[in-house]
């Protein structure tokens, strides 16, 4: 008995000095110490490339926005311009009507992005908790609209909002086709509202998942306490969304801000930062020698105002975005 207890308090005490010295082995071998180095090296330059290739794009148009007319012809001048100016910026501002175009830009997209996180949030919480025949055959078409191009019912969206009509009831009223509703922002509306506008596929799918890895447990206390499914969604579920809701909010403000397509079908009148960026093509002025070069030094300012809004707009979410994606699991 006596020898097994030595033998314990042997032990005890060899395990604090073997510790110290497997940590100074660790910490100061010299293979050790060449895996670590190497492994800060690779990590290093991996990421100092991955940020060079995201924001190489938006320093070259800084840089060609900033520089004068004289620079563009000098083969000298690759990022740091000699003859800094804000001509251009304030030439492309006035052809763009910056500030309407922004303004106008900004309550489309926040508009339809409230819309599409209403009717998303509830199709994909019908989806995840309600379950009913045929429920499994039509979220496969959901996602099956992720990857069906916008351009194959082209024809069709475009009559069914240029002869705008629902069930008929208007023309059997009137006797005329229906509502024309292009040239203003209610297609965009209805779209949103009605979980059929842009990337909506993609937005019910992460709902869908996010409503499916809550517990049951806390709609079931919803229920017990005598909450309807309508008032649980609304008081319990939406509250615990937070990551799900701010993902498919950034998502949706984002892709309608840089839309075209469907800008251009809708409202192709309206003044709209998508819209007015095409005109610029065709604004270079002829005093000047190779106009190829100033269209190319207009097109590159015009799309640095356009991203600047988003630019700022991340600058302040980046932290609500980057836990957005990881407690959503969309990157997985």
């Amino acid at each position: 008995m006596n020898s097994e207890l030595k033998t314990n308090q042997d032990q005890a005490h060899s395990v604090p000095i073997v510790q110290p010295v497997v940590e100074w082995y660790n910490r100061y071998n010299p293979v050790e110490k060449a895996k670590h180095w190497l492994w800060v090296i690779v990590r290093t330059v991996l990421i100092a490339g991955i940020c060079f290739i995201i924001l190489y794009p938006i320093i070259t148009k800084a840089s060609i926005a900033l520089r004068s007319s004289i620079d563009l012809f000098d083969p000298t001048v690759v990022w740091i311009p000699r003859n800094w100016t804000f001509d251009n910026i304030k030439l492309i501002a006035g052809h763009l009507k910056y500030p309407t175009a922004v303004t106008n830009t900004f309550l489309l997209s926040i508009g339809t992005s409230v819309l599409q996180l209403i009717s998303c949030a509830l199709a994909g919480y019908g989806f995840a908790r309600l379950k009913f025949r045929g429920s499994g055959l039509l979220f496969g078409i959901v996602v099956f609209t992720i990857v069906v191009p916008p351009q194959t019912i082209m024809v069709p969206t475009y009559l069914h909002y240029r002869f705008f009509d629902v069930f008929g009831i208007y023309g059997l009223i009137t006797g005329e086709k229906g509502i024309n509703l292009l040239n203003s922002f209610w297609p965009f509306f209805i779209q949103s509202a009605f979980a059929m506008g842009l990337k909506n596929g993609l937005y019910i799918y992460i709902f869908r998942q996010f409503f499916r890895g809550m517990p049951k447990e806390i709609e079931e206390a919803a229920y017990v306490d005598g909450s309807g499914i309508f008032q649980t969604f609304i008081r319990v579920i939406l509250p615990n969304t937070i990551p799900a809701i701010a993902t498919v909010m950034l998502f949706s403000f984002i892709w309608q801000w840089n839309d075209n397509y469907f800008v251009s079908m809708f409202a192709p009148n309206h003044t709209l930062l998508a819209r007015t960026l095409d005109l610029l093509p065709g604004i270079a002025r002829p005093e000047y020698v190779g106009g190829a070069a100033h269209t190319s030094l207009y097109l590159n300012t015009g799309i640095l105002l356009a991203i600047f809004p988003i630019f700022v707009l991340y600058l302040f979410a980046q932290k609500y975005f980057v836990e957005s994606v990881e407690r959503t699991g969309l990157v997985g």
